[in-house]
């Protein structure tokens, strides 16, 4: 047991109320059980047997959050526990605080500047002003290369300039994430927190899209500290056709019989509000404050031992 990372949490913890208490933000609650589970084909939830059925453990909140505003909850945050499968390592512990809250009439760079004021009070050796900067622009700093019309040959022959061996065939997102996490995070600046944004359309999740440049963009972004993903927000996409089509083809694509959320895709029929979402791993905010380097510090009971 590491005394002083409870304290801090607990102080953490503290600051994130206060913070959000100052803005008139309400904290809620909602179930970490549902009947529906995450259909997202790179997330794997965990699953429970109970009396009623089959239930899935929450990868996030973000469901039944929007249903609230939907009923008209207003500006909204949560801190609580999520599980996802198969993420444990020096920055993953299967089972892990979120900080997830949406602003409704937000744009999703209101809220780049309130999530920066927000980790900006919580990690205090912070003193650089957020670097911004869309996923374009990083990938040319850093590769001289457009993400956005470069196809998988040119990717893959970027990927071995720089070190990078392959064997076989991948598609195209896949080569942007490999350059993105080997080459471009790599190059963020340690001390200074990185708003990357204006991810490829394709990347868009449930997040709003528009053209830019000739290309079609997701409004979403990821913050970083250095190389260290802290979260990943968006513009929510407030069409329930869209949501519905997203989260159809995705469980199309896991194939492995997780249903759609249908509760959800009902409140957005009386619909959402416009509104910008944030999911923060509070976990990895803790490790940067205490400037460590490996979750087992900051959590009590790492999943090899609870």
């Amino acid at each position: 047991m590491n005394l002083t990372a409870l304290q801090e949490r607990a102080r953490l913890y503290q600051q994130v109320r206060v913070f959000f208490a100052e803005r008139g933000v309400l904290e809620v609650e909602t179930p970490a059980l549902s009947q529906a589970g995450n259909t997202d084909p790179f997330i794997d939830s965990f699953s429970v047997n109970t009396g009623s059925g089959l239930r899935w453990l929450h990868t996030s909140p973000e469901y039944p959050m929007k249903r609230l505003l939907a009923a008209g909850s207003g500006d909204i945050y949560q801190l609580c526990k999520v599980w996802r499968k198969d993420e444990s390592g020096r920055r993953h512990n299967p089972e892990f605080t979120m900080l997830e809250w949406y602003r409704v009439g937000f744009s999703y760079h209101q809220l780049m500047q309130e999530v920066a004021e927000l980790l900006h009070g919580s990690i205090p050796h912070l003193h650089k002003p957020p670097r911004f900067i869309t996923y374009r622009d990083a990938f040319l700093e850093s590769l001289q290369l457009d993400p956005h019309i470069a196809d998988e040959t040119l990717l893959a022959a970027c990927a071995r300039e720089h070190g990078i061996h392959i064997d076989g065939d991948m598609p195209l997102q896949a080569w942007r994430d490999l350059l993105l996490t080997h080459c471009v995070e790599t190059a963020f600046p340690p001390d200074q927190l990185t708003f990357l944004y204006h991810y490829p359309a394709s990347q868009s999740a449930l997040a709003k899209v528009h053209e830019s440049d000739g290309q079609w963009v997701a409004e979403r972004f990821e913050v970083y500290l250095g190389a260290l993903e802290l979260g990943n927000g968006y513009q929510e996409q407030t069409d329930v056709t869209r949501n519905r089509h997203i989260l159809q083809q995705d469980a199309q694509a896991r194939g492995d019989g997780i249903p759609v959320d249908e509760r959800f895709l009902a409140a957005l029929e009386t619909g959402l509000p416009e509104c910008a979402g944030i999911a923060i791993g509070m976990d990895r905010v803790l490790m940067c404050r205490m400037q460590v380097t490996d979750l087992k510090q900051v959590i009590a009971f790492s999943w090899e031992v609870a």
